[in-house]
C-alpha cells in the first residue's frame, strides 16, 4: 500500500450472488480498472467468517491504489464508469450499502500486504480533526508495522467528491467515508486484537472521533492484481 492515493470501497453482496461477483470481479472488472492509466494495484478482501457462509450477505472491501488523486477524476476513469459492460451492469444491481471514498494517503508505516486486513472507518467530531490525527500519527502508527503479526498501516482521507456515474445510477447513490485506517498483517489474531484493544471504537471516541454507524471489520485477502500483471494483447 505505497501509492499516494486510493479508492476505498466497502459494500455487501448477497450470498447467493457472491460466487458470480468474484468471478466477474477477478476476470473482467479488476483487469479493466487496472488498465486505466494511473491505476497501480487492486486488492479484494472478504470479511472474516463470511466466505462460503449461508448468511444474507458477504461483506467486501476493495482498495484500488492509484498514482495520484487526479487519476480518480480523469477522463479515462470517468469513461469506464459511464460505459459499463453488460456483465458489469448486471452485477451493479446486486451491490448493497456501497461506501465509496476517493482518498489521499495521509500517513503510513510498513510495507507489503498481509493476508488479513483491519478496516476502521471514522470521522472526527466537530473541531477534533487535529486531535485524532495527532493520536494516530504520533502515538499509534510509529512502530505499529514492526510488531509480530503486522505488516503495514495506512491512514486514508476522502479528498474528492464522487460524482454520479452510470454505474452508480444502476446500484443506487453511494455513501462515502470521511477517513479510514487500514492495518494489514500475516497473523489474523494479531490484526483482529487491535480492533478490540488499542484501536477499539472507544479509543477513537476518546480522541475525538464521532459516533460511527460502521464499526471496525476484519477481512481476509481474496485477490490482488497489479497493473503490470494485466494480460497483454498479442
Amino acid at each position: 500500500m505505497s501509492a499516494p492515493a486510493a479508492l476505498v470501497l466497502l459494500f455487501d453482496i448477497a450470498a447467493d450472488v457472491a460466487a458470480e461477483h468474484d468471478d466477474w470481479h477477478t476476470h473482467e472488472h479488476m483487469p479493466e480498472r487496472l488498465g486505466i492509466p494511473g491505476f497501480r494495484r487492486g486488492t479484494r478482501w472478504i470479511a472474516r467468517g463470511t466466505a462460503g457462509a449461508a448468511s444474507a450477505a458477504v461483506h467486501y472491501c476493495v482498495v484500488y491504489e492509484v498514482a495520484s488523486i487526479a487519476v480518480l477524476d480523469s477522463t479515462a476513469y470517468r469513461t469506464r464508469l459511464d460505459h459499463p459492460t453488460p456483465w458489469t451492469s448486471a452485477m451493479m444491481r446486486h451491490y448493497q450499502g456501497m461506501r465509496r471514498a476517493l482518498c489521499t494517503l495521509e500517513a503510513g508505516v510498513g510495507c507489503g500486504l498481509g493476508s488479513t486486513l483491519l478496516v476502521i472507518p471514522f470521522a472526527p467530531a466537530k473541531e477534533a480533526q487535529g486531535e485524532i490525527d495527532r493520536w494516530l500519527v504520533d502515538d499509534i502508527l510509529p512502530g505499529l508495522a514492526q510488531r509480530p503479526g503486522l505488516a503495514a498501516a495506512r491512514l486514508y482521507r476522502n479528498a474528492l467528491a464522487a460524482e454520479m456515474t452510470t454505474e452508480q445510477a444502476i446500484r443506487g447513490r453511494d455513501a462515502t467515508l470521511h477517513s479510514a485506517l487500514l492495518v494489514t498483517g500475516y497473523d489474523e489474531a494479531a490484526v483482529a486484537a487491535l480492533a478490540v484493544g488499542e484501536l477499539a471504537p472507544a479509543r477513537f471516541a476518546a480522541h475525538g472521533a464521532a459516533a460511527s454507524e460502521i464499526g471496525p471489520r476484519v477481512y481476509r485477502q481474496a485477490y490482488s492484481l497489479a497493473a503490470n500483471e494485466t494480460p497483454v494483447s498479442s
